[in-house]
């Protein structure tokens, strides 16, 4: 069986970013909060530490910010062999559904009736303007929120900033405690739409007081994209994703 894909070295995947994205990135890692980042990562690297995933950037390359319509935010990859994927909730091909994912696609299969397409979901998602961001880029094997303190948040939250404050309206969908944090005071929401419920792990997905399943979440973002004039995003997947 082969490896499992892993980080291998940092800063990595700089040329593949949208350009709308690349100057605050540069910014960041030029900063001393990012240089301080930078040096832990390749300092566990070199002690043989297994960081996934590969391409922490990849949300970044294929969604650019002039294309997001819908933001879903994560708190830190997957930690185990083979499922981060550098988008979040999302999990590489022939990978095993996670519990979180698997209720992300029950909640569809209620809304719409039927199933989602069967692999690569997320990466569909992301080519049609989502964003799934996780405030945490990167997490060492076996060690979930491992590398929740080392200053990923200063460039997710700056990011997420960017898009908040723009002035084309767009979707936030913040499932559970971690997301509902980067929720604006009311006066600060602008011309969005925010939807909050809970987290959609098992621990909380049917609890109260808005249960992940039953949200509503992808038919309200589409009746309100569509509002807006915008163009709605195929959650299941019945259009072919882009190349």
């Amino acid at each position: 069986m082969s490896e499992a894909p892993r980080l291998e070295h940092w800063p990595t995947g700089l040329a593949a970013l949208a350009p709308g994205w690349r100057e605050p990135v540069e910014r960041f890692l030029a900063s001393g909060g990012g240089r301080q980042l930078s040096a832990f990562l390749q300092h566990r690297l070199q002690k043989g530490a297994v960081i996934y995933p590969p391409n922490p950037l990849r949300a970044l390359q294929l969604t650019p910010p002039e294309s997001v319509r819908v933001v879903i935010l994560g708190q830190d990859p997957y930690h185990g062999p083979g499922q981060a994927y550098g988008l979040a909730f999302a999990v590489g091909p022939q990978v095993r559904t996670p519990p979180s994912l698997r209720n992300i696609r029950a909640e569809l299969t209620r809304e719409y009736g039927r199933a989602p397409m069967a692999d690569g979901l997320l990466e569909h998602w992301a080519r049609q303007g989502v964003l799934l961001l996780n405030a945490s880029l990167t997490v060492e094997a076996g060690q979930p929120a491992s590398h929740a303190r080392i200053g990923w948040q200063a460039l997710t939250g700056a990011l997420f900033l960017q898009v908040r404050v723009g002035a084309r309206p767009v979707v936030f969908m913040l499932w559970g405690a971690h997301a509902q944090s980067q929720l604006p005071p009311e006066d600060q929401r602008g011309p969005h739409l925010w939807c909050l419920a809970n987290h959609p792990s098992p621990l909380s997905a049917l609890r109260p007081p808005v249960p992940f399943i039953g949200c509503g979440h992808f038919r309200r973002a589409n009746d309100f994209l569509r509002a807006g004039g915008l163009p709605e995003i195929d959650w299941l997947g019945d259009t072919a994703a882009a190349p």
